[in-house]
């Protein structure tokens, strides 16, 4: 599976962010603790290039903790300092400013010793669509400034928003990269909603969202729809869920579309409990 979605709206926020990035002191790189090494736009890594950055993992509360630990501990072991965070709730978001000091802090001492008072830290906020970076700015600035919204692609304009006296925040569109090339990123961005549904062949989601439940939390596939064993083939395995949700067509048939939605409704409903689906073992070299 190769998906292309690059909007125009994309291509002329990349050449913005370009553009503003010599304003910004540091980059706030909001990804999905679901998939940290999925939703991290590697044109985005181009674009930042060698600017401090302190890497956000958003959504926290519906991934697997034990997993988004092992990321942070990754991510510092490569030198990257990374925050766990909720911002729809507002957990760790606190610890955001004094993090981004830790990371500016010879810059900061530098400009003490010259006798320069230390200004309001700059930060521009990036991430791909619907990772929540207009939720977690209105929480920053406590007060509703940035538009929010469940789909993709809501944000289309930058803008400077102030929060507080220590932090400046440049707020700009997600970005997605032109085309996915490793089908298994295309899949997990789209089981957590990161790319539009009408975009995808909702089966092919399902079938790579139900193979890897039977890889990585069998005992919750198994409760979730009440069955004992797996049987040996996915497709047997559709239908049974297909056959347990009443998902038939008028002559009796599994209708696969619609087993599809509700196992893709059940992965986003965390009706499995709180899920992963990027490893840092498996991050390539």
């Amino acid at each position: 599976m190769t998906i292309q979605w690059f909007p125009g709206h994309m291509a002329k926020a990349r050449r913005e962010v370009t553009e503003k990035l010599k304003l910004v002191d540091i980059i706030f790189e909001l990804v999905d603790a679901r998939i940290p090494e999925s939703s991290s736009n590697p044109m985005l890594q181009e674009i930042i290039q060698h600017k401090p950055r302190l890497i956000l993992l958003n959504k926290a509360d519906m991934a697997d903790r034990t997993l988004t630990n092992q990321w942070i501990n990754f991510y510092a072991e490569n030198g990257q300092m990374a925050l766990s965070i909720n911002s729809q709730a507002g957990t760790g978001v606190k610890e955001i400013v004094k993090a981004a000091e830790k990371i500016l802090q010879e810059k900061i001492e530098r400009q003490r010793a010259k006798g320069i008072r230390p200004r309001a830290i700059r930060a521009m906020i990036v991430g791909i669509p619907n990772v929540g970076k207009s939720t977690l700015i209105n929480r920053l600035a406590k007060r509703n400034i940035a538009k929010t919204g469940n789909t993709p692609g809501v944000t289309r304009a930058q803008q400077w928003i102030k929060v507080g006296k220590e932090l400046e925040l440049l707020d700009t569109p997600g970005i997605l990269w032109p085309k996915f090339e490793d089908p298994e990123t295309g899949y997990k961005l789209a089981l957590t909603g990161a790319i539009k549904d009408t975009l995808l062949n909702m089966q092919d989601i399902a079938v790579f969202g139900l193979t890897y439940l039977q890889e990585c939390y069998p005992e919750r596939l198994l409760e979730r729809y009440q069955l004992t064993e797996f049987p040996e083939e996915i497709s047997v395995l559709f239908d049974k869920i297909g056959q347990l949700r009443g998902c038939l067509t008028s002559g009796g048939e599994v209708d696969y579309d619609k087993t599809a939605e509700i196992v893709i409704r059940d992965l986003r409903m965390q009706k499995f409990g709180n899920l992963t689906f990027d490893i840092p073992e498996r991050k390539p070299e």
